[in-house]
């Protein structure tokens, strides 16, 4: 695990440093570079693997390639055999050396045969020739720039920004995507002229020309004919190998425990696999109805797992500048947890295995059931509903809950207007910016610049591809395509890499992906499972193999914080003095006048805006860090003059 960079271009020598040194955090333990006369290549490592002789980049033979590579490669003991049979020879006992010898053998589908979580770039010194690639799912980082004759690449955005091969510039047209996804769609930033390369895409730059690739999909069409039982057994055989290809390292492993299935299956597997003392890391709050600590403590104890719990008071607004500045871009309520996690797993070990990834191969969200719900609803007429229902449902008083009945009500007749991939794509936004609210809250300059570009679109090209027939299997799809490397895997990796902690997701490697994808989705979203099991069940019957039967029926919780009351009371005057000095307001983006209405309204109870709030304060957390140079430290500063 590390973080890795590179540049071409006059400036390449002098550059490479402050390129590795500002990703200091990811890899503390040592550095690398290479140089000649086209490109630099840097590195900074966090030694998982080969403590010893592992350091990067690594070449190969002739030292006619060099590599460096973010990330762990779990087939590498087989694949070293392999190339070792067929003449190769190996400087090292890291895992990675064998993508040198896999390019050398089958140039650039090699990244056909790696089972990892890797974002590598490698130099063909004699062809002058670079090749970047990202893994299957987007567990690892790459973004890259292209401008004035020069190219540089990194793990990071503020990597590339500490180049000065670029100056920081808006992204509208990813901010206007951001704004309703809550992610950064396929090759968007937030920067003008940095994209990332996209999960499961390789990058090939010869004679200054970009070409990019995608090797590798998943089809959803193909189905298991198999017994429920035959299947069930399948399934727990494969996320054991799984698991056992994930506990790779040569220091300890610990793992991410909450009171879910899904990080509680891996760790259960983890130690029925064999890790004595297994060493997890739960978090617990005051509030007892957000509380997973009891469910945590069930599985620590039945395998007699070395337990670090932590009850925490988190302090929101001086969080929020240090994941940003680790984000590169607004951070999400979701980030919190995982943030405080990290920090206290990174005082004992170095690598954690967690649940990520189970719920969006295995159908555990409510929105995959809802979906079905709002067709229930449809058999109302529709101007029954939009006159006569939607009064009543208006009435509602809104609790400022998770998930409150209000926002459920108001979800399910708003998205009873739409049907197909327009539903599924319009309740991505509904709670934070629809396309309408978008058009309330920018400017109408900045709107005649971006063209007015559908958001939309990023989620209909996936969920209208011929690769998967039915509506759960075509939002999965979706999901795995845009969600999870964009939204939950970009989170996990950032947030563990603030604190120099190596995080692994066994239910989000390709292999099991594939497998999901040709379980019938009935298995998976299961209407005759007994009450709070529908969802995620064929998972919850492995999983009900390992851990106590509680766990099993438990409804699904997730890590939270009352946002909502909190811009109500505590946080009220803090966000108004914010939002009187708004920078994107004096930038002419954003209509104060707008900002002002949805402060008004939630703080007075009448609608829920936490969502929205939550973006438009990030947002002026991030302007002044990376337009105005603001610190993490200044930042916390200017949020105590605020408070």
């Amino acid at each position: 695990m590390c973080g890795i960079a590179g540049i071409m271009g006059s400036q390449r020598a002098d550059a490479i440093k402050k390129m590795t040194d500002i990703m200091i955090h990811r890899g503390p333990d040592d550095s690398g570079y290479y140089h000649d006369n086209e490109i630099s290549l840097g590195q900074r490592r966090l030694s998982i693997i080969d403590l010893n002789t592992g350091q990067q980049p690594i070449s190969n033979e002739d030292d006619s390639l060099q590599l460096v590579c973010n990330g762990e490669i779990y087939n590498s003991p087989e694949l070293r055999e392999t190339l070792i049979a067929k003449g190769h020879q190996f400087k090292t006992a890291t895992d990675v050396e064998v993508i040198l010898h896999l390019y050398e053998e089958y140039g650039d589908d090699c990244v056909k045969h790696l089972r990892g979580m890797f974002a590598f770039a490698l130099w063909d010194s004699r062809k002058r020739r670079l090749f970047m690639a990202r893994d299957h799912l987007g567990q690892k980082p790459l973004f890259f720039c292209q401008k004035n004759g020069g190219f540089a690449f990194a793990s990071e955005v503020k990597s590339i920004l500490a180049s000065d091969i670029i100056k920081p510039e808006i992204d509208l047209e990813g901010l206007w995507h951001y704004l309703s996804l809550r992610f950064m769609p396929d090759h968007h930033s937030l920067f003008k002229g940095i994209q990332k390369l996209p999960a499961a895409h390789y990058l090939v730059l010869e004679d200054n020309l970009i070409s990019i690739n995608r090797y590798w999909d998943v089809d959803f069409r193909e189905k298991l004919t198999a017994s429920k039982e035959v299947i069930i057994d399948q399934l727990d055989e494969l996320l054991l190998d799984t698991v056992k290809g994930h506990l790779l390292s040569d220091v300890r492993v610990g793992a991410f425990l909450s009171g879910g299935i899904d990080s509680g299956t891996v760790a259960s597997m983890m130690a029925v696999l064999g890790e004595k003392n297994l060493p997890h890391f739960s978090l617990g709050t005051k509030e007892k109805e957000f509380d997973e600590l009891p469910y945590a403590r069930m599985v620590s104890e039945k395998y007699g797992m070395e337990a670090h719990e932590q009850i925490i008071e988190p302090d929101l607004i001086h969080t929020i500048p240090s994941m940003i500045y680790h984000m590169d871009e607004p951070a999400d309520p979701f980030g919190f947890g995982v943030y405080l996690v990290s920090e206290i797993a990174a005082k004992h070990v170095k690598v954690v295995l967690g649940g990520d990834g189970g719920d969006e191969n295995f159908a555990g969200y409510d929105r995959y059931a809802g979906q079905r719900l709002v067709d229930y609803y449809c058999l109302l007429p529709q101007w029954f509903r939009q006159n006569i229902v939607k009064k009543l449902t208006d009435r509602i008083p809104e609790s400022f809950g998770y998930k409150s009945m209000a926002q459920k009500a108001a979800w399910v007749n708003e998205m009873s207007l739409f049907s197909g991939g327009e539903r599924y794509a319009q309740s991505l936004g509904v709670l934070r910016f629809t396309h309408e609210s978008k058009h309330k809250l920018f400017t109408e300059s900045a709107i005649n610049e971006l063209g007015d570009p559908s958001s939309a679109e990023k989620i209909l090209k996936f969920f209208n591809a011929d690769n998967a027939n039915n509506v759960v299997d075509k939002m999965l799809y979706t999901d795995l395509m845009t969600r999870i490397p964009d939204h939950l895997l970009t989170i996990g990796d950032r947030m563990t890499m603030a604190h120099s902690l190596e995080s692994r997701a066994p239910l989000i490697d390709y292999k099991v992906v594939e497998f999901a994808a040709s379980i019938p989705t009935n298995l998976k979203l299961n209407s005759r499972a007994m009450k709070g099991n529908h969802l995620k069940y064929i998972l919850r019957e492995v999983a009900s193999r390992y851990l106590p039967k509680e766990l099993i029926t438990l409804k699904k919780q997730g890590f939270r914080f009352p946002l909502g009351i909190w811009f109500r009371t505590d946080l009220k005057n803090f966000l108004r003095r914010l939002f009187d000095q708004s920078r994107f307001v004096e930038l002419g983006l954003f209509e104060k006048s707008y900002i002002d209405t949805l402060l008004d309204e939630h703080i007075s109870g009448k609608v829920d805006h936490n969502y929205r709030i939550w973006v438009l304060l990030n947002l002026e957390f991030w302007y002044r860090m990376y337009f105005e140079g603001e610190t993490v430290e200044s930042m916390k500063e200017f949020s105590d003059q605020l408070a």
